[in-house]
Order: C-alpha cells, then structure tokens, then sequence
C-alpha cells in the first residue's frame, strides 16, 4: 500500500471517529440544552451539528482533487454561517423574551463531558497531520469548540452566581460569533 493510500484510509479513519463522536454531542447538548433552557448548550449543539456536517462532506473529499476539496471546505463555510444566522435569531428572540433561567448544572456538567469530547476530537486530527484545506478546515472547527466549551461552563457559573439568564445569551452570542468567524476562514481556505 503506497503513503497516499495510507494517508487517504487514516483521513477517513479520523473523519468517522470525529463525526460520530460529534453527532453525539448535538443529540446530547440539543436535547439537555432543551431540558435546561440554555442557550448555550444549544449553541453548541448546533455547532456540533455542523461540525458532524463537515466531517461527512469532508470524507466526500478524501482522495478527490484539490478542487473538490476546496469545494468542500467552501460548502461548510456557508452551512455554518446559515446555522450561526439561525442561531442570533434565537438569540435574540430570547432576549426579547421572558426566558427562565437555564440550569447551571446541566450546562456545566454536559459541557465538560463536550470538552473533553472535543480535545480527543482534536487531538486525532492534529495526529493526522494533514495540510490539505478539508482537513484544516476540521482542525479549525474543532478548536473553535474547545473555547465554545469553556465558554458554556463559564457561563454555567455566572448563571448560578448572578442568578440570570444573561450570561447564557451571552455566551450563546459569543458561540454564534465564533461560528461566523471559523465559517469565514474555511471560506478564504476554500478559495
């Protein structure tokens, strides 16, 4: 088996493990975001989502030309910038709202479990060292939820200690931001 056979199976290899391991934090976040009415968590789950997303068309890429690849990174950049529109609508439908206070242990304990999710997530796409813009485009994506991680437990504890919901939408804001700006520089890796 020659190395770009190698290389291509290790790809696909690490792009599986970080898909599934990634849709399963969008069920997981998504639905406890639901049950405990943070804002956060379901920013996060989104961009689990979309995460899951991009691993998939990235597979797609594995193996093809460069311009497929490029085409690829440039189709995840636009469907996290449409998932980050959706997502400040809600945001701030929420702080027009009435929303209850989200419950800060849900929030912190689902989003360690996530960050350490996400580390193993980036520790096996920095492993397979590759510089090619679909897999950049992954290690971009997966740092971004290290922080949104860190983000949603911070928030958790500003919730329990302010006793409001505001840290929530904040750090729901500042995930969605964050979105906007991976989605951006997939896009210039697209070009």
């Amino acid at each position: 088996m020659n190395l770009e056979v190698r290389t291509q199976a290790r790809q696909r290899k690490v792009l599986w493990a970080v898909l599934v391991i990634n849709f399963a934090f969008f069920v997981i976040e998504m639905a406890t975001g639901l049950i405990s009415k943070s804002m956060g968590l379901v920013a996060d789950s989104l961009d689990m989502l979309a995460d899951a997303f991009v691993y998939g068309i990235s597979l797609y890429a594995v193996g093809g030309t460069v311009t497929r690849k490029k085409k690829v990174a440039t189709l995840a950049g636009y469907f996290q910038l449409i998932l980050a529109i959706l997502g400040f609508i809600e945001v701030i439908r929420r702080f027009i709202g009435q929303e209850e206070i989200p419950d800060f242990r849900i929030m912190i304990v689902v989003s360690v479990f996530a960050l350490i999710a996400n580390t193993v997530c980036l520790y096996l796409i920095q492993k397979a060292k590759s510089k090619e813009a679909h897999m950049q485009a992954s290690m971009i994506f997966t740092s971004n939820d290290i922080k949104i991680n860190l983000g949603v437990i911070i928030a958790g504890v500003l919730v329990l200690w302010l006793n409001s919901n505001i840290p929530d939408l904040v750090v729901g804001t500042i995930v969605f931001g964050l979105v906007v700006k991976g989605a951006l520089k997939i896009l210039k890796l697209g070009k």
